[in-house]
């Protein structure tokens, strides 16, 4: 089955598309939202990945980060996916819980039942999306970065750690940044890959600097009414990781805000110049 168009909207002279395909990673079809901006014909754009947070689906970017005015300007295209396989037959959490099982994927490889089937998400955001998104979309694959909030911060960090040389930006928004050493990682690295801890390692930004993995800088933005902050996201541990291992980092408190998309759409259009800026080099 080839991708299929959900729905497409003129927006700011670009086009905001949503689309469904089946996902050999997954097992399942998997729904993303691309915004492409107006372009000559014939030219190809920088792409910005974003990866969403527990609970969320492409939609809550794509619905609320007003982000299409600056890509519009910029000449970004923008590419949102959901954070988990979703439909029947694909297990969740027993408990229901919003931490963990369907809609949150945490952008890992599942190793452990009855996970493992569906729950691909790291080889769907690396390789499989993106290599669908340079066969449709008037794509530069030599010009890519990746952002994302909170569990998705945590997914763009790792991504972006992993793979230095293919993205040239990387930036997050109230990113959990140490899962191994935090509840909701626990949770979600325990219950996807298991018990070994250092399992765990590659899908941790802190341990994966602490390992060796190095980027040209990043950007980091958290608010300082964030509920999750003390407990969940812990900001300060990415700040001295990078320290050590002298990698830039922007780390910004602000003020007031809070972890929801008021926050991220205040902000998103700030990270996507970085992002430009980083994009043309």
């Amino acid at each position: 089955m080839a991708m299929q168009t959900v729905s497409q909207n003129k927006s700011h002279g670009g086009t905001q598309g949503v689309y469904r395909h089946p996902s050999r990673e997954t097992k399942t079809d998997m729904t993303f939202s691309v915004f492409v901006p107006e372009h000559t014909a014939g030219a190809k754009l920088p792409v910005v990945t974003y990866l969403s947070g527990l609970t969320c689906t492409h939609a809550n970017v794509t619905e609320k980060g007003e982000f299409r005015e600056a890509c519009a300007e910029l000449g970004l295209i923008f590419v949102a996916p959901d954070t988990s396989p979703r439909g029947e037959g694909v297990p969740g959490d027993p408990a229901n819980a919003y931490d963990f099982g369907l809609g949150a994927g945490f952008y890992v490889d599942a190793t452990e039942q009855p996970f493992a089937t569906n729950y691909r998400m790291w080889s769907y955001v690396t390789e499989e999306l993106p290599k669908l998104i340079a066969e449709q979309f008037p794509v530069d694959t030599s010009r890519q970065s990746i952002l994302g909030h909170s569990m998705g911060g945590h997914g763009a960090l790792t991504v972006a750690l992993t793979y230095p040389d293919r993205y040239r930006a990387a930036s997050a928004f109230a990113p959990i940044v140490a899962p191994s050493q935090v509840p909701w990682g626990n949770k979600a690295l325990g219950g996807y890959l298991g018990s070994n801890k250092q399992a765990w390692r590659k899908h941790d930004a802190v341990a994966l600097i602490e390992d060796g993995a190095r980027f040209s800088d990043l950007l980091v933005d958290y608010g300082d009414a964030d509920g999750f902050l003390t407990e969940q996201l812990r900001p300060e541990l990415l700040k001295a990781a990078c320290e050590k291992a002298d990698i830039p980092l922007t780390l910004r408190r602000q003020p007031g805000y809070d972890h929801s998309y008021y926050f991220i759409s205040t902000f998103l259009a700030d990270h996507l110049r970085w992002h430009a800026a980083r994009l043309k080099a």
